[in-house]
């Protein structure tokens, strides 16, 4: 049956309903709509969600321009409080007391007695960063074996991040009070067991002394920077070695061992670079010269090196140095060990 059409029109195939003139007709079996007033035709080269893209792309720029501006506060204290301030020392060195830029200072580095000083800070570094990095790593290692959410690693977590910080006057206080001349610790040994540990003169005010209170922040900074590494050797490699008839033996040697070295020797450079640029603690022991940093405070209160001005811009210039010779080596050793930490 078929559906009578206008005159002059041709008439509609069976099944089929007319359309109006000049809009095709539709298929078989199917009914013609008409068009919408004010209907958008969405296409593949319009997709549906382009408008929610318009809407959203204002808004998350809105937001990243607040990050930003709360961001603001921090970088004008970096800026004041610590570019400057390094700049001003390091450049300090290159100029004469009348102002001349200058490099005869750096003839510094051939005196003696600046020689000694950074002699004295890479030893004392050195020791107090491996004492500090074995014992820290065997802290990590008996730690592993505890539950991450438990009462004991929380507490011990809890302990390395506020021990690593207690440094300066109060610890080089601690540490007379306990070992120093008239001690607690130095009279108990004395009147009980007839040892004085400061028979040869004390040894808590010398260079050497010094290790002893870099060790008691060293090794809770080791926990925090080796403890994750440590958390992210996975149980599944060690049961995958077990499968294939690897002893425990075999599997550190082969796997664990190589998987945490470079975290290990990561750590150990930040050490490193904690104790060479330790200030306060070494102050509140020392008077005098010894490492870098009270051999700069020696040449800020008083030349010494006769000839040469802003020593003490140029010994700040060589710790810079240092200092990024070893947090640049600790980068790397960061990134290779991150992989390994994803």
């Amino acid at each position: 049956m078929t559906t009578a059409s206008a005159p002059g029109v041709p008439a509609p195939a069976a099944g089929t309903t007319a359309s109006a003139p000049g809009v095709p007709a539709p298929a078989a079996g199917t009914t013609a709509s008409a068009p919408v007033a004010g209907a958008t035709l969405v296409t593949s080269e319009q997709p549906a969600d382009a408008t929610a893209r318009r809407v959203a792309g204002p808004r998350v720029r809105r937001r990243g321009g607040i990050a930003w501006l709360g961001l603001t506060p921090f970088a004008a204290y970096v800026l004041l409080f610590l570019a400057v301030p390094a700049v001003v020392a390091i450049g300090s060195g290159f100029f004469t007391s009348d102002g001349a830029f200058t490099f005869a200072n750096l003839a510094a580095f051939a005196d003696p007695s600046v020689l000694r000083a950074f002699g004295g800070s890479f030893a004392l570094s050195a020791v107090s960063a491996v004492i500090g990095a074995v014992v820290g790593a065997i802290v990590c290692w008996a730690l592993a074996a505890l539950r991450p959410d438990g009462l004991v690693r929380s507490v011990i977590d809890s302990a390395a991040s506020v021990l690593a910080q207690f440094g300066g006057v109060m610890l080089a206080f601690a540490f007379i009070a306990t070992i120093g001349a008239q001690g607690l610790v130095t009279t108990w040994l004395v009147s009980v067991f007839h040892i004085d540990l400061n028979a040869e003169g004390t040894f808590l005010y010398t260079v050497p002394g010094l290790v002893i209170p870099y060790v008691y922040f060293q090794v809770p900074l080791m926990v925090l920077t080796f403890m994750p590494a440590l958390d992210g050797v996975k149980t599944q490699w060690g049961e995958a070695a077990a499968t294939l008839g690897a002893s425990r033996t075999t599997y550190w040697r082969r796997i664990g061992l190589p998987v945490l070295a470079p975290a290990f020797w990561g750590s150990l450079l930040l050490l490193f670079a904690n104790g060479f640029s330790s200030f306060a603690t070494a102050a509140a022991l020392i008077s005098q010269g010894g490492i870098v940093p009270l051999t700069i405070r020696t040449q800020l209160t008083s030349e010494t090196i006769i000839g040469l001005q802003n020593v003490a811009g140029v010994l700040a210039f060589g710790m810079v140095v240092v200092m990024a010779i070893v947090m640049g080596a600790y980068s790397l050793l960061q990134r290779r060990a991150s992989r390994w930490q994803r």
